[in-house]
């Protein structure tokens, strides 16, 4: 059966009084490729600017209409054929540019599987994502933050036997210009493989999502949708597009919605706020260091953002006061997003319309077309407003990791269900709540212990900028409660006592944590998540010291 039989197909009956939510189906599925739809929109509107490339020198900035992008892609799709096959994999390996949008672009036509990777990868990182990925190919940057990306290529190449072909962004042109247009284009399915994205990593070893073109059209579509993103917007688009918020919501829901993907080449606050004036953004994707850093800026009282109508934010917990601010501020809609790369980026979202409490408060209500469940252990929902994990099923799962079939068993049960490994609870209209990561439980003398009710505790305390809760092995306890502590004033930090005292007052003994540890930034994935498990080798290894 294919991906997109299995989408369509009625869910089953949910149950009154389980945490069950059936696949709705009032909106069709595109049943599309991507570059289907990119030939789609180029003939409905060829000249309307599809692509902005948003250096900070206006002079430089770049555009394409959609017709444009079309014949680009083409040039790219020949240039990709004349060295590689379809269903072979090329990894890209650089910022946000306009060409890295185009060479996606060229790739779906070509039915070529782009392998993304994070700019910021060092030697043996790259080595890693293109040896476990298969990469017959790599395009990439010529330097990341002063590194050199060409000398890091260079140095891995003669170790990967299958990498047959390295093209730098700055012979671009020519590249382009290399190819037959007269090849033919194969004939892609929406079911066939469109990207790999390797997973951000908070539990350690980083494994390659496997997402199909019916995925990654229509999960940006229908988030695009519910965000109210209308036809022809710009999307301002700060996010990498190696991470699904920027090469999956943003670069194809802009796509599906005939709107301006306005691609911002890195974080920057206050060219982000130019960008936003100047370009008439209707919508930002963040996360919540990116909307901090706008609304703190001292550029933004000045910036003219009318044309903003909802800033979109996932990838990790966004605080209730963000939110109302952020509403506040810009007298805009919010919608918080939450999913996962294994679920082509987005499984829940809220509506622009839902109250303050639930757009502070929840995740939103599953998309369509996918059933979702919070599951006890043996996999049957729990009750409605109990903990559990996570499980979604329909055509949003991924195909698979890539060459990892134990992590995918173990990530998809034998029903289709893809267990995200977060713990949370569902209430009886279908809105979600997080509650953790089921790795990142705390189990202390029996007793499970949720770190986001600590943590979010402990970021009430004025002296807290931010916290991670982490478990310990301890021989009696099995576990001890460890919180690691950011200052919000590194000249005035917190003691522990002082914190304890806050924290014991609040909570249980059995969750209040005994051991304090003092860090100046926390190790982080690309999308802004801290990694635990750093946090505990650090600890294991003694370069984390307990505060004395």
């Amino acid at each position: 059966m294919s991906i997109s039989d299995q989408s369509i197909s009625e869910p089953a009956v949910a149950l009154p009084a389980a945490s069950y939510w059936p696949a709705t189906t009032d909106v069709d599925l595109d049943v599309t490729t991507v570059g289907a739809l990119l030939r789609r929109v180029a003939t409905e509107v060829p000249d309307r600017i599809g692509l902005v490339d948003g250096p900070a020198d206006p002079a430089q900035r770049r555009r394409w209409t959609y017709a444009e992008m079309l014949d680009a892609a083409e040039s790219v799709a020949a240039a990709l054929l004349a060295r590689f096959r379809p269903g072979e994999r090329v990894a890209v390996w650089e910022s946000n540019r306009a060409e890295w949008v185009l060479l996606q672009m060229g790739a779906a036509l070509a039915g070529i599987v782009v392998v993304t990777i994070n700019p910021q990868y060092r030697t043996e990182e790259l080595r890693y994502a293109l040896g476990q990925s298969g990469s017959v190919g790599i395009v990439h940057g010529t330097e990341h933050r002063g590194v050199s990306m060409t000398g890091i290529v260079e140095s891995v190449r003669d170790e990967l036997p299958d990498l047959r072909e390295t093209i730098c962004f700055a012979d671009w042109d020519a590249f382009v210009a290399s190819g037959d247009r007269s090849t033919p284009l194969p004939d892609v399915s929406p079911d066939d493989p469109n990207l790999i994205i390797y997973t951000s990593g908070t539990t350690g070893f980083a494994k390659g999502a496997l997402l199909h073109n019916l995925g990654v059209v229509n999960a940006s579509r229908l988030s695009a949708e519910r965000a109210g993103f209308r036809d022809g917007d710009a999307w301002i688009n700060p996010i990498p597009l190696f991470h699904t918020g920027g090469g999956v919501l943003a670069s194809i829901g802009t796509l599906a919605r005939r709107g301006v993907h306005v691609v911002v080449p890195q974080f920057d606050p206050a060219l982000v706020l130019e960008l936003m004036e100047t370009e008439r953004g209707a919508l930002i994707l963040t996360v919540p260091t990116i909307l901090l850093g706008l609304l703190d800026h001292p550029d933004r009282p000045a910036r003219d953002v009318s044309a903003l109508r909802t800033v979109m934010c996932g990838g990790a917990k966004v605080p209730a006061d963000l939110v109302r601010r952020t509403k506040s501020t810009w007298g805009c809609d919010f919608s918080i997003l939450f999913g996962q790369a294994e679920m082509h980026g987005v499984l829940t979202q809220t509506f622009p319309t839902d109250s303050d409490d639930d757009q502070a408060e929840t995740l939103g209500r599953p998309m369509p077309h996918v059933e979702v469940k919070i599951a006890d252990p043996s996999g049957a929902p729990v009750a409605v407003g109990a903990e559990g994990e996570i499980c979604a099923r329909g055509y949003q799962n991924m195909m698979g990791y890539w060459n990892m079939s134990d992590a995918t068993g173990a990530t998809i049960d034998a029903d289709g269900w893809l267990h995200s490994g977060d713990v949370g609870t569902m209430d009886e209209r279908g809105y979600l709540r997080i509650a953790g990561r089921l790795k990142d439980l705390v189990i202390r003398g029996g007793e499970n212990i949720h770190p986001l009710e600590v943590e979010e505790l402990l970021l009430e305390h004025e002296k807290v900028a931010e916290v991670a809760i982490i478990g310990i092995p301890d021989p009696k306890w099995g576990e001890q409660v460890g919180a690691v502590v950011q200052s919000a004033d590194p000249t005035d930090p917190p003691t522990p006592d002082e914190l304890f005292t806050f924290c014991r007052s609040r909570l249980a003994p059995f969750k209040t944590p005994k051991l304090w540890y003092f860090v100046d930034t926390f190790p982080r994935t690309p999308s802004g998540k801290i990694q635990k498990f750093v946090l505990r080798d650090r600890v294991a290894s003694g370069e984390l010291r307990e505060w004395q």
